[in-house]
């Protein structure tokens, strides 16, 4: 018996192969001109990808199905799963139903222990991670029935099981991998609590006040479209047919790159570096003089600014929600809430900043390091345990419709160069 949510996508799933189908007929119109900037620049802004788990918006930030990010702040990380998948919240049954399937699934194969155990104790959170998930992957549903002739139309429900699985289980080898970073014995899941909540208490901080935290930082971070470093390799990836762990472990292995992953960490730096600078958190005409001494230096405001946001990210709104209920006394939150009164109209004087507004970064590391987790190299672990909602969505819908390989055409700068309008007066 199909548990609610394959049942809800086996709804929907003939739906939106008729509507790709129709959208193939006009497979030959125009949709953007392209320029040497976008060719030589990563691409940005060209439209080349299909995401239908969310957009940012320039005006709003992150709407996850249409719902803009701020009204989904008090969700479960495993409704959020849902709607990224089918595009509806869950009712209380088919939440519940989730739940349980989650939590029949969390149990961790003792092998993938030995396997992190065995790597040399200072070996990066990250890599340990990305270690685990490719261990797991010999149990690929997908990888099994694809060796044994499954029809393409079925693909999506071996990816959602193996999904499902890697999800229920990401929790625990997160976890345990904290757990064996800072020396302390693995603590066991609690299959009454949440997803969210079970994380925070086998990561070994109690308390309801840390269990939100977890649930809010795990439901804002879960998607970002498609086109983002992690997203975006996750599907390279998965289009060759790669299994989910094959293609969530590559993606997580983008987020770990310091341009992606990292920023929440060189925030809290910069505001620790604050606090250590001025004993304790400064007055707004202090931060000010420190922020523009630093601008003057030519360094940048961490947490500051977005390609895309040309507003307050409302995922800071969020977490700064948070912060004021739970940390209003505290020297790290007073930091940032005066950072938030005083850089944006300094950075409105600056010629070049398109955005002056904080992001997410600029509050997340903060409440984490609030709350003992200290540890700032497994920061993106925890990043990843909530993407990796994003990661295996966009995955499964792309195996629904039958979303084909990754084959972009590259070209030389020979190409390029012959194919520019070069000045006359250039010989």
């Amino acid at each position: 018996m199909p548990g609610a949510l394959k049942s809800k996508l086996q709804q929907k799933v003939p739906e939106w192969r008729k509507q790709r189908q129709e959208l193939l007929a006009h497979g030959e119109e125009k949709l953007a001109d392209l320029k040497v900037i976008q060719v030589m620049g990563g691409l940005r802004g060209l439209p080349g990808l299909v995401c239908d788990t969310s957009v940012v918006s320039p005006d709003q930030g992150l709407v996850v199905r249409g719902i803009p990010i701020g009204e989904l702040s008090n969700r479960l990380p495993e409704e959020m799963l849902y709607l990224l998948l089918t595009g509806e919240l869950p009712g209380r049954e088919a939440l519940d139903d989730l739940r349980q399937e989650l939590s029949s699934r969390a149990r961790i194969p003792g092998y993938v222990w030995k396997v992190l155990e065995a790597l040399p104790h200072d070996t990066h959170p990250m890599a340990m991670f990305s270690v685990a998930l490719l261990a797991l992957e010999r149990e690929s549903v997908f990888r099994r029935h694809y060796e044994d002739g499954m029809p393409k139309e079925q693909y999506w429900e071996s990816t959602l099981e193996d999904c499902l699985q890697l999800l229920a289980r990401l929790p625990a080898v997160a976890a345990g991998i904290y757990r064996l970073h800072i020396g302390q014995a693995r603590l066991p899941s609690r299959p009454e609590l949440d997803w969210g909540a079970d994380f925070a208490q086998m990561l070994g901080v109690e308390g309801e006040e840390f269990a939100q935290l977890m649930r809010l930082y795990l439901t804002l971070h879960c998607d970002h479209e498609g086109g983002n470093v992690s997203a975006f390799t996750s599907h390279t990836v998965g289009s060759a047919l790669s299994d989910a762990y094959y293609a969530v472990a590559a993606g997580l292995n983008g987020l770990a790159g310091p341009l992606h992953g990292l920023a929440n960490q060189e925030s809290l730096h910069f505001v620790l570096d604050i606090e250590n600078h001025f004993g304790g958190a400064p007055s707004e005409a202090q931060l000010s003089g420190y922020i523009q001494d630093r601008l003057q230096h030519g360094q940048v405001i961490p947490g500051y600014g977005h390609a895309v946001l040309r507003v307050t990210d409302p995922r800071y709104s969020a977490f700064h929600q948070f912060g004021e209920r739970y940390c209003r006394n505290e020297q790290l939150f007073n930091i940032v809430d005066r950072l938030f009164a005083v850089v944006p109209n300094i950075l409105k004087q600056q010629a070049r900043v398109q955005d002056p507004w904080p992001n997410v970064d600029a509050i997340s590391g903060s409440l984490l390091y609030h709350y003992g987790l200290k540890e700032f190299d497994y920061y993106t672990v925890l990043f990843g345990v909530s993407r990796a909602l994003g990661l295996c969505s966009q995955l499964i819908l792309n195996r629904a419709v039958g979303t084909p390989i990754m084959r972009p055409k590259s070209v030389s700068t020979r190409w390029l160069l012959e194919h520019v309008t070069v000045p006359s007066h250039v010989s």
